[in-house]
């Protein structure tokens, strides 16, 4: 175990020596522009439909294993809070300790509006760890999805070293989505990990209990990573 540990945090000192300064804060800064257009809705978080965002937040809540009693949630990159909404509409808000996560103020600032009576934090977790296990599973839903002017291996070494960051948010599992490689064609504003990478690299140093989706009718796939077996 301690053998682990030590890989486990020598890995994260070599992905935050990849990244150069503060460059992933253009994706922050598109969303910021996507919600001055549209305001806290599916499109001011720059999801196309709304039934596709849904279908997205079913596959995410679908990490969590057990079926009864209360569960511990963080939702990082939470946007304007519409997780809150899903988990309402479906009847399933009191099951869930919810707490929201986004680098953006301004998004979190429309969040709390939203939902005053939620727990939502203004914080970039590679510049500002929290350095505890503060929920059962941690969610991030489109974080990864879009790359937007950064190259192919700059997102890639952004998507390492925030699912490093996140997984050690957890007590349980985490899950998050990527664009599928295996796709018609490709859009050069959005990040497609081939699969392979992505399993690779979370089986070297992250786990090897790894559950993938790619069943739910979308170009992306979305990935369960547990710190346990079955």
């Amino acid at each position: 175990m301690e053998k682990q540990e030590k890989l486990y945090a020598l890995a994260g000192d070599v992905l935050l020596s990849k990244m150069n300064g503060g460059d992933y804060e253009v994706v922050k800064e598109h969303y910021e522009k996507r919600l001055a257009e549209f305001g806290p809705n599916h499109r001011g978080v720059d999801w196309p439909n709304q039934h596709d965002l849904e279908r997205r937040f079913a596959v995410m809540l679908d990490v969590v294993r057990t079926r009864a009693g209360s569960v511990c949630l963080a939702d990082v990159g939470c946007g304007v809070g519409l997780m809150v909404d899903y988990l309402t509409d479906t009847g399933q808000r009191e099951r869930f300790n919810y707490r929201g996560i986004d680098i953006s103020e301004k998004m979190i600032e429309a969040a709390s509006r939203r939902h005053p009576n939620e727990f939502f934090e203004a914080r970039d977790l590679l510049k500002n760890p929290i350095q505890e296990q503060i929920a059962d599973y941690v969610l991030m839903n489109g974080v990864l999805t879009e790359k937007l002017t950064l190259s192919h291996q700059r997102m890639a070494d952004f998507a390492k070293h925030i699912i490093y960051s996140t997984y050690g948010l957890c007590r349980k599992g985490l899950a998050f989505n990527v664009m599928s490689s295996h796709v018609d064609w490709y859009r050069d504003d959005l990040f497609h990990w081939p699969l392979d990478e992505c399993v690779s690299y979370l089986v070297k140093n992250i786990s090897r209990h790894v559950t993938v989706r790619m069943d739910y009718g979308l170009y992306e796939y979305t990935v369960y990573v547990y710190r346990d077996a079955i």
